[in-house]
């Protein structure tokens, strides 16, 4: 048996559900199983979760034939396997303008939304670390009254919730059955990995200061939202992993109950379908329910269609003497007898000869394995230092590590500078300083090769990822039960630490949205998604086009709208809004049919319009037409959220297209007013290209507000 989601949409009862509801819905889906099983099996033992607030559904140990049977019911939305999902700042805030020098300037959205005053900010992740000064909370009133969640402690006492950390869940059933029983410590919200505590301090942090690492980017730690109150939903239990889509379901239903404001989700799995993903599933229901849910695209990149600072790095307590030097060894040449030559200059465990590397440095090359291990493993051979070299593909993007040696970490062209030297030289020598703090570095920000990249596999109209923010050599709070390396033989503990990710762009952006919904409550969160995008930047701090590792001119499928700027995102002037229904008319334009749709949607008298409904039309704020034949007319809408004006249309023509905007005018007086229009697309039979090609269009009201949405063409 396996464990599988049977997803049945959503609840039909209203928000004041009492314990005979819930009850009533969990003996439903005892007796719905029970058709599906013989008289010897019994569907108490089967299920697991009865997901019985807001999404609808269970979670259960299934044979296959048995989930087969269950997907053919024309009450069921899907059946799928639950898969699992893997995990994808002292000075960052400053870098997005929310503080200068360490003032807050008077037109900082920090300012105008009181910190995030109370906005509740959820995180689904690895748990939290309780004790942190970054959730003390000092300063704080009583618990919003709005607030429904649990500090769930009933198996650790040690963990405490408080005013600013109002609330901590766990869901292992899930994990347990792929596991097996599980011990006393998968039973508490306590974050042993460090991944939660991190994100969720850096989406909603309090003020700490003298945060670093090492001594390295000295400065005061804080959340996007640092004023905010923040809850933990722990769904993953090891390494990088062990999050599974039964316990990620129950999460995103507890949290909804619970009373988020926003939802920050740095985890995922590339999947097929939206009904076969749990992130997906869980997402549509927060935001039905007005919740903003911001998730991590992925570090997979820099492939294609995996979404999901130049100077050498790392994090090295000390240097070496630099009135010394000391010998170079590369790795290829410091292996083991019966170890390969590839393994051994990728510096993996068991390849590299002590006689060979003692009081040395290694070059290694840094790839499969992380690059601290690398480092442990040179440590372990008697090595001094050690100098990891890029991969190719990677360019001259570098992470800073927090070494238990001397390191460096340099780009491939580099790397292939020094290993000309090792190689061609009797006696190669070196040092290796220690590194220093450095701000201001040009040009910044650039695209990450780890980051995951579009275009969308799924439906590629819609543009992904959505947006960029700063996700490398983020320092934020992390758990004192592990090192800072995650190794077993580091035995340092330390209350902040430095990581890169996609994982670390996520919080930036819930940070963020938790600003916005406190300076706009009545915003929706595809309003608050629209403000984000279209007032980002594509520009660096040269003022040049934003670069990706290797720096080439990056694109929309690596920086999605841009690099997001908060201050200018508070009063974005026009919003391209969602309701419920569009989300609807999407399905529908997947091929859903009005069955299926009903039992997803609580809006009992929604059906799918008569006339075909198009994906290019989604009132994304951003406009993508990956299959361009001829011509093609897209409509959009947009509502007005600032003062009134006339907005003028301005358009970068992606190559090979003609762009039309029609009205090319827009007056709005209300706030609240709508308007739509129309972006006519042709291709130029001359000159049509047959790869991705990338324009702009603007709506400007020539004085504050310069609303932006990306074109992605692609002509078939």
């Amino acid at each position: 048996m396996q464990s599988y989601v049977v997803y049945l949409g959503a609840h039909s009862h209203g928000p004041a559900v009492s314990s005979v509801d819930l009850n009533r819905v969990t003996q439903y889906h005892h007796e719905f199983l029970g058709s599906f099983l013989g008289s010897n099996e019994n569907p108490e033992d089967a299920i697991f979760y009865s997901y019985t607030r807001h999404i609808n559904g269970f979670a259960a140990k299934l044979d296959d034939a048995v989930a087969a049977e269950i997907a053919k019911h024309p009450k069921v939305v899907s059946v799928f396997l639950s898969k699992e999902n893997k995990l994808h700042t002292t000075h960052s805030w400053e870098f997005l303008g929310l503080e200068q020098n360490g003032r807050i300037p008077p037109n900082s959205i920090w300012e105008k939304a009181r910190y995030g005053e109370d906005v509740v900010i959820g995180n689904i992740d690895t748990g939290v670390w309780p004790e942190s000064k970054s959730f003390s909370d000092e300063g704080f009133g009583p618990i919003p009254s709005k607030w429904k969640g649990i500090c769930q402690n009933d198996k650790d006492s040690r963990f405490h919730c408080n005013r600013k950390l109002i609330g901590a869940r766990y869901f292992n059933q899930d994990y347990a059955v792929h596991k097996g029983p599980l011990n006393s410590s998968f039973y508490s919200p306590r974050d042993i990995n460090g991944h939660g505590t991190h994100t969720l301090s850096t989406a909603g942090g309090n003020f700490v200061a003298g945060a670093s690492v090492f001594g390295f980017g000295k400065g005061t730690a804080k959340g996007g939202s640092p004023k905010a109150r923040v809850a933990a939903y722990k769904v993953c239990w090891e390494g990088l992993g062990g999050c599974y889509d039964c316990d990620i379901i129950a999460a995103f239903d507890m949290a909804i109950h619970d009373g988020v404001d926003v939802l920050s989700v740095s985890l995922g799995v590339k999947r097929p379908t939206f009904f076969g993903d749990g992130v997906a599933i869980g997402s549509f229901h927060a935001v039905q329910h007005g919740i903003v849910v911001v998730c991590s695209a992925g570090n997979k990149g820099p492939a294609d269609s995996t979404v999901e600072n130049v100077a050498p790095d790392s994090l090295s307590e000390k240097g070496l003497p630099s009135d010394k030097l000391f010998p170079f060894i590369s790795a290829e040449d410091a292996k083991l007898a019966n170890a390969s030559i590839e393994n051994a200059f990728e510096c993996k465990k068991g390849t590299l000869d002590p006689k060979k590397v003692k009081g040395k440095i290694l070059v290694c090359l840094d790839v499969n394995t992380s690059s601290v291990d690398k480092g442990l493993q040179a440590a372990l051979a008697g090595a001094v230092g050690v100098v990891l070299i890029n991969i190719q593909d990677f360019g001259y993007d570098r992470t800073a590590d927090p070494h238990v040696l001397p390191a460096s970490a340099i780009s491939f062209n580099d790397g292939d500078s020094l290993l000309g030297y090792v190689n061609s030289t009797k006696h190669p020598v070196g040092f290796i300083t220690r590194p220093t703090t450095e701000f201001g570095a040009k040009p910044s920000p650039f695209m990450a090769a780890f980051s995951s990249k579009g275009p969308n596999h799924i439906t590629p109209e819609i543009l992904k990822p959505d947006i960029t923010a700063p996700g490398e050599n983020i320092i934020a709070a992390y758990t004192e039960a592990e090192s800072p390396t995650n190794l077993n033989e580091d035995k340092h503990r330390i209350p902040f630490n430095s990581i890169s990710g996609t994982s670390m762009s996520c919080p930036h952006i819930s940070g963020i949205a938790g600003l916005l919904k406190t300076l706009h409550p009545d915003w929706s969160p595809a309003a608050i998604q629209s403000a984000i995008m279209t007032t980002a930047t594509t520009l660096d701090n040269n003022k040049q086009q934003i670069l990706n590792a290797s720096f080439a001119e990056a694109t929309p499928f690596s920086y999605g709208a841009g690099h997001v700027q908060p201050n200018l995102a508070m009063d974005p002037g026009l919003v391209y809004d969602l309701t419920v229904n569009d989300y609807l008319n999407f399905l529908c334009a997947l091929g859903y049919n009005k069955n299926v749709i009903s039992l997803f949607s609580t809006n009992c008298s929604y059906t799918c319009p008569k006339n075909a409904i198009s994906l290019v039309n989604f009132n994304y704020p951003a406009i993508t037409v990956p299959k361009l034949s001829g011509s093609i007319t897209v409509t959009r809408r947009v509502k007005n959220v600032g003062s009134p004006g006339t907005y003028q249309a301005r358009v970068k023509t992606p190559e090979g297209v003609s762009v039309t905007i029609a009205p090319k005018s827009l007056k709005f007086i209300n706030v609240g007013e709508e308007k739509s229009f129309k972006v006519i697309i042709k291709a130029k039979n001359a000159s049509v290209t047959k790869d991705y090609a990338f324009g702009e269009l603007i709506w400007s009201d020539e004085k504050q507000h310069r609303v932006r949405s990306p074109i992605v063409v692609k002509a078939v």
